[in-house]
């Protein structure tokens, strides 16, 4: 049986909001993350005591946000977008307030919530921009929230980690607190149109397991989710565990902070890899970059503690790469999907960041029994020197 055709209402144009408007909400949306993403594994650590801890801490959290992640369209089903966005602020608040208390069910809940309420956030801010947004103007209105959403990733690391070794486990988390408040409080002013001809639901009821074996079964699809899964593999063992091996090389928690505040610099860059993905095709400069980051990896992971110098400048070189597989790396998935398949295989892409944090995690928490923290970066640079060669056997030269 074929599916209905699915008509979408604009917005008037009265009310349709601009690139800005979007950009000032990202960018206060992340700051709230922002704020606390340095201190999360520092504060872990700190609690828990061993980096082996902190792993399987993160494989248990992650997991619980992947199932609610999963399941997250049956929320916009049944609340306006208004409603869902206000709810995902009050969350990522209430994890602020829960990691504060500096206790282990503390860590737990307030990491789940944080997460949970950023997802809400996040596909409520996208289901906006598709409404105000026409395609023709993304080009715009994506390069200026990534440019905006650049100030808070450089400024909140490391101001959350200064706060938090200097303050307190309070101080960054009333910092994150008052960021979501604000963010919140804009957003209302905003008023942003909800489409009037759709009653209380804005998203199609589906069913989780048969939109997974769907997009399984298509390659291009399970290509292109490989290609974001893995980048973000990076990035989430950089966040957890650069921190944790700039600590135990000695150089301190703020070092730490200051090497994930550093590296958000490289953002900017995605602006010239665009230019460059058109000069050389896209299935080059991922297969690069992903060489690219494999090699600093596994350089970072071999200086480890003893030139922990080394490391931090070679995880940069590889923040540097990764920010062009932020640039280019979903064109293949946005090449791939069908118009009538967006909306379910879109909440099925998304869940390459929930198993970027969960699957590694699992893996990290068996090796760090018998190794140093070290031995993380290791494993990712031997990991995705492979999804390097599988982007350039792959991908099509056309791409």
């Amino acid at each position: 049986m074929s599916e209905p055709a699915t008509t979408v209402i604009l917005p008037s144009s009265r009310a349709r909001a601009g690139a800005w408007t979007f950009g000032i909400l990202f960018l206060l949306e992340s700051l709230t993350r922002a704020f606390n993403s340095g201190v999360l594994s520092i504060q872990a650590y700190d609690i828990l005591g061993a980096s082996q801890k902190v792993s399987l801490l993160g494989t248990v959290v992650s997991g619980t946000v992947l199932c609610v992640t999963l399941f997250l369209p049956l929320l916009f089903g049944r609340l306006r977008r208004r409603w869902a966005y206000t709810l995902g602020c009050l969350l990522m608040m209430g994890g602020s307030i829960a990691l504060s208390t500096y206790s282990l069910p503390g860590q737990i809940t307030g990491t789940m919530m944080r997460n949970i309420g950023a997802s809400i956030t996040n596909i409520t801010l996208q289901l906006y921009i598709l409404d105000h947004i026409r395609k023709s103007d993304l080009t715009t209105t994506e390069p200026l929230r990534l440019a905006l959403s650049t100030i808070a990733w450089v400024i909140g690391p490391y101001a959350g980690v200064w706060l938090y070794e200097n303050h307190g486990p309070l101080a960054p988390q009333a910092a994150a607190i008052a960021s979501a408040l604000t963010l919140l409080c804009v957003f209302w002013i905003l008023r942003l149109n909800d489409p009037a001809t759709l009653p209380p639901g804005t998203m199609q009821g589906f069913s989780p397991l048969a939109n997974v074996a769907r997009f399984a079964a298509q390659p291009r699809l399970r290509l292109a989710w490989s290609i974001a899964f893995a980048r973000s593999c990076f990035w989430a063992g950089f966040f957890t565990y650069g921190p944790l091996l700039m600590i135990e090389g000695g150089l301190g928690k703020q070092m730490g902070g200051m090497v994930i505040s550093l590296s958000q610099f490289f953002l900017l860059s995605a602006f010239f890899y665009g230019p460059l993905a058109k000069k050389l095709g896209v299935r080059s400069v991922i297969a690069l970059c992903f060489a690219l980051i494999a090699l600093a990896a596994l350089g970072a992971g071999l200086a480890g503690t003893k030139l922990p110098l080394l490391a931090a400048a070679l995880l940069l070189l590889g923040a540097l790469a990764a920010s062009g597989i932020d640039s280019v790396g979903a064109i293949p998935f946005l090449r791939a999907v069908r118009f009538h398949e967006r909306q379910r295989m879109t909440a099925v892409y998304r869940t390459f960041i929930e198993f970027s944090d969960l699957l590694p995690s699992i893996v990290y928490s068996f090796a760090l029994r018998a190794f140093d923290v070290p031995i993380v970066f290791i494993i990712l640079g031997v990991s995705l020197s492979s999804m390097s060669i599988l982007a350039w056997r792959h991908l099509p030269k056309s791409m």
